[in-house]
């Protein structure tokens, strides 16, 4: 952390030191703790505090507030380097997520929350434009994959601990909380020491823009934070509450999710990088609208558990495709855009994420259905919006419209 080192003069560190390898560490890092929490979440809340869809709907609305003020992250950025906030927000998301079952009640849970929502959301934002800044537009959406594959593998290890040992060992919720967390916060504080920081050649801009021409990718990442709050609060959430499913069970339908991402994601990428972000995103939205109807199926029709959990696994993977919207704003945007566009985008993305949980909680009292439909259309609007992708997107053809206008400055 004491000395910097421009990205062009990375290659001649050591392999374990260089920008890569760091985005790989921290990548394996932050699933440890956050996929752990996610995994644990459903049940130790209905066992802890005896929630319902009401409640568990408050807790994601909590859970998303940081989101939505990720925009401060341009301030922060005027002092703090962005690794070195980016490696900070992962030490709270590890500290957060290693106390939670000291607060076991809605209060408690929803502060506890709050807290480690700030470090995943921070995190979140500046890893993203570290990636876009640190990885050129040829290798970025293999590179990209792999990051996926590298963290489903970290937490591949996790989710398997707890299948063979959660009654085997007789493990708490206390043990695994303190163990995943705190394995996070360990290895996010020797990123921090360890490394040096890296600087880009393109200086960020340290205010907030919002530019015309980025329309579109605004606009798809607000459906994208929307759409997405349904599967991560009430697909999971269905597991549990209609089908019973325990702990060991809920973290098997995870490792399931974690072997197929190994597998899967470095064939996104490139997938990506050969057929380009349009189609990837249609393939994704149209097989997101189909998996949410056929969730609604299960409540109308008594579909079975079978079909809940495969729909489960294909919804997931559906959602690694999302990578082609990170390098469909790299291709369009100025290079110093990227540190302050990425937290306008993450404050976009979680716009609906703040209310939509809350509301959709009570929706969910009287047709579970109806909250899986309503996904289904939201999937078909982003659906319309991809058409509007150029199959080989730059800055001045952000969109179909603006084939051969000159890039506004705006």
């Amino acid at each position: 952390m004491t000395r910097s080192v421009p990205l062009a003069d990375a290659h001649a560190l050591p392999f374990w030191r260089r920008p890569v390898t760091l985005l790989f560490l921290m990548a394996a890092a932050m699933p440890v703790a956050f996929s752990t929490w996610s995994a644990l979440l459903n049940n130790f809340v209905i066992e802890a505090a005896s929630f319902d869809g009401s409640d568990i709907g408050w807790l994601h609305t909590v859970r998303e507030i940081p989101g939505f003020f990720a925009i401060g992250v341009i301030a922060i950025i005027i002092f703090m380097r962005e690794q070195v906030l980016g490696l900070v927000s992962l030490t709270l998301l590890g500290a957060a997520t290693a106390v939670t079952a000291w607060f076991p009640s809605l209060g408690g849970i929803l502060t506890i929350t709050m807290l480690s929502s700030i470090g995943f959301h921070y995190y979140e934002t500046v890893n993203q434009s570290l990636q876009l800044q640190w990885l050129d537009k040829e290798r970025a959406p293999k590179v990209l994959g792999w990051l996926v594959a590298a963290g489903s593998a970290a937490t591949l290890v996790v989710y398997l601990l707890i299948v063979l040992t959660w009654e085997a060992l007789g493990l708490t919720y206390n043990i695994v909380f303190l163990l995943s967390g705190g394995a996070t916060a360990v290895i996010a504080l020797f990123c921090l020491f360890a490394y040096p920081q890296f600087e880009a050649p393109n200086p960020q801009v340290k205010k907030m823009i919002l530019r015309r021409r980025y329309w579109l990718y605004y606009a798809l990442q607000f459906m994208a934070g929307a759409r997405r709050q349904i599967f991560i609060v009430f697909a999971g959430f269905m597991m549990v509450e209609k089908f019973g499913f325990e702990v060991h069970e809920v973290t098997s339908l995870f490792l399931i999710n974690l072997v197929a991402n190994m597998i899967c994601a470095p064939l996104m990428g490139r997938a990506v990088h050969r057929w380009g972000e349009r189609l990837t995103l249609l393939f994704e939205y149209a097989g997101l609208a189909i998996v949410f109807l056929a969730y609604g199926g299960i409540y109308w029709f008594g579909w079975g558990v079978m079909l809940a959990a495969f729909l489960y696994v294909v919804d997931h993977l559906l959602f690694a495709l999302a990578l082609a919207l990170k390098t469909y704003f790299q291709k369009i945007a100025d290079p110093g855009d990227i540190a302050p566009t990425a937290a306008v985008a993450f404050t976009i993305n979680h716009i609906a994420a703040v209310f939509l949980p809350a509301l959709l909680g009570y929706l969910w009292l009287v047709s579970p259905a109806a909250v899986f439909v309503l996904a289904a259309a939201m999937a078909t609007v982003s659906f319309l919006l991809a058409l509007l992708i150029p199959r080989h997107p730059e800055k001045g053809h952000e969109t179909i419209f603006a084939r051969g206008i000159p890039a506004p400055a705006e």
